[in-house]
């Protein structure tokens, strides 16, 4: 196989995964009866703006696999972080730990907001 033609392993982890455009990422959300938005940066940077019910699950934090471990197999989640690096690593651990029903947000919170803006996240302001 030539050199140009090797497929990185983000591109070949990616491809294991639901992805899903912003647009089809939000319908699926939104159509979702028991869906579980999940942004998996860190606190701080979950705090400058997160898409509106989404709950945060730091995929670098000391506490994220024992709060995975609590999570309900059956729902449907929809995982998110800002470029979808950390979303990928997510669901690739979500779905090898038996999780069905995981969709990555192609292109990330960055995506998100190219196409929808940036006002429509949540933002935390400090007190």
């Amino acid at each position: 196989m030539e050199e140009n033609c090797k497929i990185g392993r983000w591109e070949i982890l990616k491809r294991q995964l639901k992805n899903l455009s912003p647009h089809d990422f939000q319908q699926a959300f939104e159509n979702s009866s028991n869906g579980l938005l999940i942004d998996c940066r860190r606190p701080d940077e979950f705090n400058t703006g997160y898409i509106p019910n989404a709950i945060n699950l730091d995929y670098l934090g000391e506490e994220f696999y024992n709060q995975m471990e609590v999570l309900d197999p059956s729902t449907h989640y929809f995982v998110y972080c800002r470029s979808s690096r950390r979303s990928i690593r997510t669901c690739t651990l979500m779905q090898n730990s038996g999780f069905e029903n995981v969709f990555n947000l192609d292109g990330g919170l960055n995506g998100w907001v190219n196409i929808f803006g940036a006002d429509t996240l949540i933002q935390n302001t400090p007190l």
